[in-house]
């Protein structure tokens, strides 16, 4: 079913990345998990079906995005392409928030965020094009690990949720398991996000719980961290901005923003203790707009995996996104990106934690953030 749209401007619109409202956005992660409210209208759209109308005037294709390259990427596409195209940037759970009251007229094209977790819940309930994948580029054995089996959405890139941030002027041995952050010696020193604002937070939390055992294991373990003085921030740069001013003495974010803030803050440091998640950027196609804007929104992800686009991705966000892990053959990471293969890194199942992803944000904000 195709949804009617407004018309759209064609200027590029960029909205504070702040959450607000933790219950709302709480209670749309539990409308994408559980599915009612967003249940499709249609089956989802594949790609042969997905091809340009005969219109000779392109429709406007709108890209929500949380990604501190995407103004950069959005702007280098139009002006390769003609098409016009407006960015909608905010926070990730700001954004599910919007697809969600927009579920009966969906105003978006392309979704372009962290973590795949609310990927593969949105997919469940057929809002994804499936069957999809860029042919501009051709995705390295990293890549391949975090395509989901049905082509639902496309990897552009991937970071480390979370690495522990900290001040070597004042931590001199951080910890190397998840465990020692109970210790008493970071009592109210221990400071992350709230996984239901922070898109890459949630997969953080959901490796850790993984790790441990289940669910139930990794609340108990969230909430001896709370009994132990852990602070909740919105974002990595509220997190970061709390070490900087000796508030924390850990800080437990993605590792691109740790290493973003060593620009500004040399005696920053990145630990990775075992184990930490990885975390890719994904692209999501709606598949209950025209055919039309799916046929641009797939030019917008070739576009992406080209050699232009990915030098874009490369340079728009240099102390921050940017410092992403490549996964298209021939893109290299930022000299200072470490080597990936050193890291103790998992990927937990983004078809088993996403599902998952509403209840566990619901008890974080109810049990740890309060």
């Amino acid at each position: 079913m195709t949804a009617q749209r407004p018309a759209i401007l064609t200027t590029h619109t960029v909205a504070p990345r702040r959450g607000r409202r933790l219950r709302r956005l709480v209670g749309v992660l539990a409308t994408v998990a559980t599915g009612g409210a967003l249940a499709a209208c249609g089956s989802s759209a594949s790609a042969s079906s997905a091809s340009p109308t005969t219109s000779a005037t392109p429709v406007p294709l709108v890209v929500y995005g949380a990604e501190g390259y995407d103004q950069a990427e959005v702007t280098a596409f139009q002006k390769a392409t003609g098409i016009p195209t407006k960015l909608v940037d905010h926070s990730t759970g700001t954004l599910l928030a919007k697809i969600s009251a927009e579920r009966d007229n969906p105003q978006w094209g392309v979704f372009w965020s962290d973590g795949a977790e609310a990927y593969a819940a949105l997919d469940q309930q057929h809002m994804l094009v499936r069957g999809f994948e860029p042919t501009t580029g051709t995705l390295n054995a990293l890549g391949k690990e975090v395509v989901p089996a049905d082509q639902s959405y496309v990897p552009t890139g991937l970071t480390i949720a979370a690495a522990v941030i900290y001040d070597s002027n004042v931590v001199k041995h951080p910890p190397t398991t998840w465990a020692q952050l109970l210790q008493p010696q970071w009592k109210g020193a221990v400071g992350m996000n709230n996984p239901a604002i922070s898109g890459p937070t949630y997969p953080f939390v959901a490796g850790v719980m993984r790790q441990l055992g289940g669910v139930s294991q990794g609340e108990r373990f969230f909430s001896e961290l709370k009994a132990n003085g852990l602070h909740v921030y919105s974002t990595n740069k509220v997190t970061l901005t709390a070490l900087l001013n000796g508030t924390i003495k850990l800080a437990l974010v993605q590792n691109s923003a740790g290493i973003g803030f060593q620009f500004k803050a040399p005696e920053l440091r990145v630990a990775y203790p075992a184990k930490v998640s990885l975390l890719p950027g994904v692209i999501g196609i709606d598949a209950k707009v025209s055919k039309q804007e799916i046929a641009e929104a797939e030019r917008f992800a070739n576009f992406v995996y080209s050699p232009k686009g990915q030098a874009v991705q490369l340079a728009g966000d240099p102390h921050g996104d940017s410092l992403f892990f490549p996964v298209v053959k021939g893109t290299k990471p930022l000299p200072q990106v470490p080597d990936l293969a050193s890291l103790p890194t998992e990927n937990p199942n983004p078809a088993v934690w996403g599902p998952r992803e509403a209840s566990i944000d619901q008890w974080f904000t109810n049990n740890i953030v309060q």
